[in-house]
């Protein structure tokens, strides 16, 4: 009893200095300053009656503060002993700290050794000339043509991926016979990931007899059925502007005219004067200095949303939301609870020196083959370049990041693909053995759908729907569950395959499957 009170009041600790930084906590100061003036505010019960003006005030500070609360709730890591060490809040396991050290490593020998291939700084001020003529064309830089024939991606998913198979528990021997508990998958570390009665549990919400977007809202199904009224409470929910009230909802799916609202209000995005400052003070240091980084952004999307069906309309947002991502230094704070360090150069001349050090990119995120998909479905969403920027930032912070580090978080990428093996192995033991046998580990196929947390592989109405659940259950295993569903989908044929070729033929093109459908039969409508 007394140890959850101290971690409580360390959690509300550490929760209130990181809201002193806000600017809520200056709004809420000059709030409570202004009220002085009230009559109805007295000296002797001071404390009391600013605390009763914030609760009945009309513009809602209350709820505002719970807001903010709950936004830093749903990021935070659980409180630990303030005698821990910060990389234990970063990554718990040696290993994984010493894999994911190793690994960032190779990344920025991979951009150092492009930097001295091609002779350009990792960092330049741009000509005068140069920053009127970017100015000029900022809201069409999907016409400018680079040569960017000498630049490749840093790396790529399936690169990563050899990384996770090699990953190694130094303390576990499994022995050198192999024995029938021995995982058969590609992932040979061991960590708790949960079965389907636990993620029933977890995703009670997608039950059969629960009504949901993706399903419910079809043509066939009467709108006052379940439509109309779950688009009803949606209204009322943002109407109340309750965060923990709008994640709750969106677990049954956003109806498409609510969503980039209910989204906004989950992570509790309100974009103020000082936000949309901030955005063109980004944009700003775009066009006054010319990155390295610049050249891998406008690689990844020329090779990856401009050959979408559905985001090649988007490039010009992708280039404005990515550039100006790579140099917001905010986004260093997420290291804090990412296992991940950010990279370090040095000024020119002073290598070595620990005072010339610095993050770069300034945002310590080195973009790789396919980061741009991160971004291109929120476009769907929002229009206003400052808004969609602070979208995908605490997206990011919240939940990307976990794809692409190693990490033993329960939503870290080496987690969802022990869960998706797992998941195949035992509900689907004849699949996966056979699928093995041919050379064809299903991993290799369904590691780029979660990398990429499905973006580009399915219709973007599906994959809306997907990511509502994500927010919803502030949860990545969703990406697993629905990894291993697509594979039960398509069983029969791939019981029929005899190459890894023809295992990724099947599995080509997953623009038709609808997403809701498939998880409820996997996890609702399967034996276990």
């Amino acid at each position: 009893m007394w140890q959850e009170e101290s971690d409580l009041s360390l959690s509300i600790a550490q929760i209130v200095q990181k809201l002193k930084g806000s600017s809520l906590y200056s709004q809420l100061e000059r709030q409570a300053w202004a009220s002085l003036q009230r009559t109805d505010i007295k000296l002797e019960s001071l404390k009391e009656d600013i605390k009763r003006f914030f609760k009945t005030s009309e513009t809602g500070w209350e709820k505002k503060l719970q807001n903010a609360v709950y936004s830093e709730l749903s990021v935070f890591p659980l409180p630990s002993h303030p005698a821990v060490p910060p990389e234990h809040l970063k990554e718990p396991l040696v290993y994984m700290r010493k894999a994911q050290g190793s690994w960032e490593k190779r990344i920025l020998k991979s951009l150092n050794s492009m930097c001295t291939e091609l002779s350009i700084p990792l960092a330049r001020k741009r000509p005068v000339g140069e920053q009127k003529e970017l100015l000029n064309k900022w809201n069409e830089m999907g016409t400018d043509e680079p040569d960017l024939s000498h630049f490749r991606p840093v790396y790529a998913p399936k690169d990563f991926l050899e990384v996770l198979i090699n990953l190694r528990n130094p303390n576990y021997e499994n022995g050198d016979s192999p024995s029938f508990r021995t995982h058969l998958g590609l992932i040979q570390i061991p960590l708790k990931v949960k079965d389907i009665p636990e993620l029933k549990e977890l995703f009670v919400e997608l039950g059969l007899t629960t009504g949901q977007l993706g399903i419910d809202d079809s043509t066939q199904v009467p709108p006052e059925l379940f439509e109309n009224e779950h688009v009803r409470i949606g209204q009322k929910v943002l109407a109340e502007q309750d965060s923990a009230a709008a994640q709750q909802y969106v677990r049954q799916g956003s109806p498409t005219a609510l969503r980039a609202e209910l989204w906004a209000l989950i992570l509790n995005i309100s974009s103020q004067p000082e936000d949309i400052l901030y955005y063109e003070q980004l944009k700003t240091n775009v066009i006054q200095h010319d990155l390295l980084v610049d050249s891998l952004i406008y690689k990844d999307v020329k090779l990856t949303a401009s050959n979408d069906d559905y985001y090649f309309v988007f490039e010009d947002y992708l280039y404005q939301v990515l550039l100006c991502f790579s140099r917001d230094t905010s986004v260093l704070g997420h290291f804090a609870y990412n296992s991940a360090s950010p990279p370090r150069s040095y000024i020119r001349g002073k290598l070595g020196i620990e005072e010339y050090a610095v993050f770069y990119p300034p945002n310590g995120v080195i973009p790789f083959h396919g980061f741009s998909m991160y971004v291109a479905p929120l476009c769907f969403l929002y229009n206003e370049p400052s808004k969609l920027y602070q979208i995908f930032r605490e997206m990011y912070v919240r939940f990307f990041f976990r794809l692409h580090s190693i990490s033993s978080h329960p939503s870290g990428i080496v987690s969802l693909c022990l869960l998706f093996e797992t998941l195949l192995q035992t509900y689907l033991p004849q699949l996966f053995y056979h699928l093995r046998e041919i050379g064809a580990q299903p991993l290799r196929i369904s590691f780029k759908w979660m990398v990429r947390a499905f973006s580009g592989y399915l219709a973007t109405d599906q994959l809306l729907l997907l990511w509502d659940r994500i927010l919803g259950y502030n949860s990545l295993e969703i990406l697993a569950v629905l990894a291993a569903a697509v594979f039960a989908f398509r069983a029969v044929n791939l019981m029929e395959v005899t190459s890894l070729a023809a295992a990724e033929a099947v599995l080509a093109d997953l623009s038709t499957l609808k997403v809701m459908p498939l998880l409820q039969i996997f996890l609702f409508a399967t034996v276990t």
